[in-house]
């Protein structure tokens, strides 16, 4: 039977703590605690094909940290993981609400961003948010939902290797490194990229 993940407190939790020994190693240059984004508001894009680590461990981090997160998609629904079992509860479409709503979106990678990216609607919220100068972070596929929004020309971004010539395409510097942060955008490249890539946008929104 498909695991059902909803935003509980308890399982999101335990996803903030999983990365925590990583994350102070990646901070221990600044010599920084965990920051307290209370009052902070994140959007997370996602559709069905999710990569299940890539959605639920940013989220939960983002949560124990105080942060509010609300999981946007086409329609309200689930979608299920392309790499497990795992359904994440799409809580709202991006109709139902307005990029004013939020400090930061985050676009998980799998296949999520190749359907997410059809939807004139979601191409245009992702478009706006880093318009309007929101925090807007994308792991390993995610950058190609920026790429068809059109907002990546003249920036320096990473991805998954596969997605390489198509930043490049778009007018995107792209560099093989675990982050990279160029203005409000911030984009890695896979999984094992998760801890820096939290550890940047807790940087971004704390700021």
């Amino acid at each position: 039977m498909p695991t059902t993940y909803h935003t509980t407190a308890l399982f999101l939790a335990v996803l903030g703590l999983a990365l925590a020994p990583t994350l102070s190693t990646a901070r221990a240059d600044h010599h920084e605690g965990p920051a307290d984004l209370s009052g902070k508001h994140v959007a997370f894009l996602v559709g069905e094909g999710l990569q299940d680590a890539e959605t639920l461990m940013p989220l939960g981090f983002l949560v124990n940290r105080g942060a509010t997160v609300t999981v946007l998609g086409v329609a309200p629904g689930y979608a299920k993981a392309y790499n497990s079992d795992v359904q994440v509860r799409i809580e709202k479409s991006v109709d139902d609400v307005s990029v004013d709503d939020f400090d930061a979106i985050v676009i998980p990678g799998g296949s999520s961003p190749s359907y997410l990216r059809k939807h004139d609607n979601v191409v245009a919220f992702a478009r706006q948010a880093v318009e309007d100068g929101k925090v807007a972070a994308a792991i390993c596929h995610g950058p190609q939902l920026l790429i068809t929004a059109g907002v990546l020309e003249g920036k320096r971004a990473t991805a998954f290797r596969s997605v390489a010539d198509e930043l490049r395409e778009a007018g995107a510097e792209y560099d093989d490194v675990p982050v990279i942060r160029d203005g409000n955008i911030i984009t890695s490249r896979i999984p094992e990229d998760i801890p820096v890539f939290c550890a940047a946008l807790e940087e971004a929104l704390a700021e």
